[in-house]
């Protein structure tokens, strides 16, 4: 068998100094990827220089003309012959400086790399007396000429890759090239509410953003609302962590972490994750330990796939985080990431928890009820009832709050577990009236459909509720609350529950028994091929311990070793919730149903079951209305 000739040994050539002109293009090639990459660049110096209005002017999706003017404090002409050199910059001048930097740029590379590939000029006028008119320096030539301009800046960038041909071949369409323009200048609009923004392509207006006046997260709420719609902000809710927490720590003088923007509600999630934004001191970054931190706190309310949308804001002290890894400057690196993490969890999840149905909006107007009173009944309506079918009945699981037993004349069950003010109604009872703004967010029960939904008059309209997902919340919730107390008590049974296991069942049980003792389990290997379960969370105590206990095994499989039980928690606890949650085909009572919307009212992260699907809907006034052509 013949083999190929070895490769010839390419000539030697000798070690030598590259021309500053190819120094530039190559660190062109790290900086400037498309139009999109000048565009970051030259918005960052704009807002670096003080602007409170930024312009940008594109001429085919930004290969042919990118112009960027702003009215900041403009460069003095004695500074103007440094201005497009490369490492020349006024934001640092001192490792001290570079190890705390406070601005948008820094490296000082960006103007002269973009001079190597394209064509720049540089009109600038600063508001002295000393200096009456502006000055035009060409990139190319270096020549320096006055002309007249108002204090501010102006870049202009033409022909962007005339002088590196092969980089122009892979650029898109000028479409694409525009759409990406445009959401490098929204990335900087969402984090300044209070600069305003313009985008011209082709001399036509294609965005623009109004300079929102006052600061703080109303100024956020509303520059948000104008980039990403109304939409967006209707379908999310406020952070801020920690809570009146000062600004600077008083032992060190050191600035705080401090987390904060709006999160979207699990209902806005997306398939893709294109909203997601997310800053370190004012600076767009992409960064994994945000990424997941995020992510992680979204865990129990979003649903298969899906992927959350917010706008976050992390401050803290410059020097805890290093800007200075990518020449995009869009990758951070934190001294202390667990801190960051820990940050942006649990300001997310604290956002997330507070139950939106204690925080309905303004009901449209409610026309009197009619003088109608419905046929004598003991029980809430009924369509098309089944046989009930296997599960909790719901007054078995009043032992989930810890109540004593109720007196015989009260109601029972999760009916007992707090103040109800429904009453059955009887064939005298007078007609029930609209119920007043602000009073029990998800209403009075009315009705239960198919032994699956409890349908629920407030004063916006109609609310429906999924009452098995609502219950296996609310277990959930008070599940997660007592292993965290570490108050989750254990009954055992009075004859162990025995069943057939496989060899990696038995595994499991012996080698998770203390993961099952802090769960409220007990399973102990009889033999080979079989279980014993002897305890059970005394929450689920009325459940089937044998199902209970595979389920858990199942779980407990999949994530095995016990350095990850803390984050298999959860889903050990969902799953013991589902099983513990009253079942669909059940009927219940009004009070009991009531009892159910309380619950839920005061529940965290109740507006979703714990597979992330929505609990409850509501339908206004408005849209039962045009369901029926009413007002037409």
């Amino acid at each position: 068998m013949t083999h190929p000739p070895a490769p010839a040994l390419p000539p030697r050539r000798p070690i030598r100094e590259l021309p500053d002109e190819l120094i530039s293009q190559i660190a062109a090639g790290e900086v400037v990827e498309r139009p999109a990459s000048v565009v970051r660049e030259l918005v960052d110096n704009a807002l670096d220089a003080g602007a409170t209005h930024i312009t940008l002017r594109l001429q085919a999706g930004g290969v042919r003309l990118i112009s960027v003017e702003d009215n900041g404090c403009g460069i003095l002409r004695s500074e103007l012959p440094h201005a497009l050199k490369r490492h020349a910059t006024s934001k640092i001048a001192s490792l001290a400086d570079l190890e705390s930097v406070g601005t948008m740029g820094f490296r000082g590379e960006a103007l002269a790399a973009i001079c190597s590939i394209a064509e720049v000029s540089l009109l600038t006028r600063v508001d002295t007396h000393e200096e009456p008119h502006g000055w035009l320096l060409d990139g190319r030539s270096g020549e320096l000429q006055p002309t007249a301009r108002a204090p501010g800046t102006t870049v202009e960038v033409r022909e962007l890759f005339f002088a590196t041909p092969a980089r122009r071949k892979f650029l898109k369409t000028d479409a694409t090239e525009l759409a990406h323009c445009i959401e490098a200048v929204r990335r900087h609009a969402l984090a300044r509410p209070d600069v305003g923004f313009a985008i011209w392509h082709d001399g036509k207006l294609v965005a623009q953003w109004r300079a929102v006046a006052g600061g703080g997260i109303d100024a956020l709420r509303q520059r948000l609302a104008d980039v990403l719609g109304e939409d967006f902000v209707q379908q999310a809710v406020a952070v801020d962590w920690p809570v009146n927490a000062p600004v600077v720590d008083s032992a060190d003088g050191a600035q705080r972490l401090r987390v904060w923007g709006f999160a979207g509600v699990p209902d806005a999630a997306r398939s893709r994750a294109d909203w997601q934004f997310a800053y370190v001191n004012g600076r767009y970054v992409r960064d994994k330990v945000i990424t997941h931190a995020a992510r992680s706190a979204y865990e129990d309310v979003l649903h298969g796939h899906r992927q959350p949308v917010y706008a976050l804001f992390i401050s803290l002290d410059p020097t805890r985080v290093d800007v200075n890894v990518h020449p995009t400057k869009i990758e951070v690196r934190f001294r202390d990431s667990r801190e960051v993490h820990q940050g942006v969890h649990h300001a997310v999840e604290a956002a997330l928890a507070v139950p939106r149905s204690g925080a309905t909006p303004e009901p449209a107007p409610v026309a009197p009820a009619p003088a109608w009173a419905p046929p004598a009944r003991q029980a809430p309506f009924f369509f098309a009832p089944r046989e009930a079918e296997v599960g909790h009945r719901v007054s078995d699981v009043g032992a989930l709050w810890g109540q004593a037993p109720a007196a015989p004349a009260a109601a029972s069950g999760l009916a007992a577990a707090l103040p109800v003010r429904a009453e059955p109604v009887e064939a005298s009872a007078p007609p029930q009236q609209p119920l007043p703004p602000g009073e029990w967010p998800l209403g009075r029960a009315i009705a239960q459909l198919q032994g699956v939904y409890i349908l629920a008059e407030n004063a916006h309209g109609l609310v429906v509720v999924d009452m098995h997902a609502a219950h296996e919340r609310i277990v959930y919730e008070r599940l997660k609350q007592q292993l965290d107390d570490q108050q989750v008590a254990s009954q055992p049974l009075l004859i162990p529950a025995t069943f057939s296991a496989t060899p990696d069942e038995v595994a499991t049980a012996e080698s998770c028994a203390e993961v099952l003792a802090t769960l409220g389990l007990e399973v102990t290997a009889l033999s080979i091929k079989t279980l014993a379960v002897r305890a059970v969370p005394t929450t689920l105590a009325q459940g089937d311990p044998v199902e209970l206990a595979r389920s858990v095994l199942a779980e407990l499989g999949q994530h095995e070793a016990s350095t990850v039980v803390q984050r298999a928690r959860n889903e050990l606890l969902a799953t013991m919730a589902c099983h513990g949650a009253v079942r669909a085909n059940r009927r219940l009572t009004l009070d009991e149903m009531n009892a159910l919307l309380r619950q839920m009212e005061v529940t965290e992260r109740s507006d979703q079951c714990n597979h992330g699907r929505p609990t409850w809907r509501q339908m206004g006034m408005k849209e039962l209305d045009a369901l029926f052509l009413r007002g037409r």
